[in-house]
């Protein structure tokens, strides 16, 4: 979307809404209360309101953050979470690297070694992601069928090893902490596509706080300046 067209037809400032969602993907907030620390603001703003925003634009933070993302190395960790959509378990598929940065995510109503392969296809099309050399797993079987798959597909490099070791995935494990306590606040997902949303936005904003993205100051002010020029505006 191009600066013009980004906030068009909105009721608000670009940077009450910037401002919004950015606080409800980076902290534990729930829609209520970011309505009552605006209106402390002096703005009135219905809660409803901040969520159309956050379903909108969370693609969005994820589609312009990707694009300054600083490489990841070649030791993939991968594991899945579950996520509770309209009360079903859903699966959250997701990688980082042996330094804990994100590689990619998938969210998924299965669970079966063809997800498994669409996450992995995922992951490989991202221009952050290093080619892996060595990915870690738990012993869950659906992941080295569907690695095997795409060595044979030639989507992925023969010679990739493949490891089932728990312990050796602590790391992709902590990072699971961060989005589950995230959504906790959340109180549920209504639909899929409206988790797919806020999930995108989150993600983006947690490899944002890992400082994922290529800055030279990596403070808290100018990481918000930063989203801010991802929008066409000045912080």
């Amino acid at each position: 979307m191009r600066k013009e067209n980004a906030f068009k037809w909105k009721h608000y400032q670009p940077d009450i809404i910037l401002l919004t969602i950015r606080w409800y993907l980076r902290y534990n907030l729930s829609f209520r209360d970011l309505e009552e620390m605006i209106e402390e603001r002096g703005l009135s703003l219905a809660h409803t309101t901040i969520m159309r925003w956050v379903h909108q634009y969370g693609p969005e933070f994820d589609r312009r953050i990707r694009r300054h993302l600083k490489q990841t190395n070649d030791s993939w960790r991968v594991d899945e979470t579950y996520i509770k959509i309209r009360g079903k378990w859903c699966y959250l598929y997701r990688a980082v690297d042996s330094e804990g940065n994100t590689i990619d995510f998938y969210l998924s109503k299965s669970r079966n070694h063809k997800t498994t392969k669409r996450f992995f296809k995922k992951a490989l099309r991202s221009l952050h992601v290093s080619n892996p050399r060595v990915i870690t797993v738990d012993k869950n079987p659906t992941y080295p069928i569907a690695i095997e798959k795409l060595k044979k597909e030639k989507k992925m490099p023969a010679g990739i090893q493949t490891r089932q070791l728990k312990y050796l995935n602590n790391n992709v494990e902590q990072d699971h902490r961060f989005i589950k306590k995230r959504i906790r606040s959340m109180l549920g997902f209504k639909s899929y596509q409206t988790a797919l949303s806020s999930l995108n936005g989150v993600e983006a904003m947690h490899m944002v706080k890992k400082e994922q993205i290529d800055l030279r100051d990596q403070s808290v002010q100018n990481q918000n300046i930063f989203i801010h020029q991802l929008f066409g505006l000045t912080a």
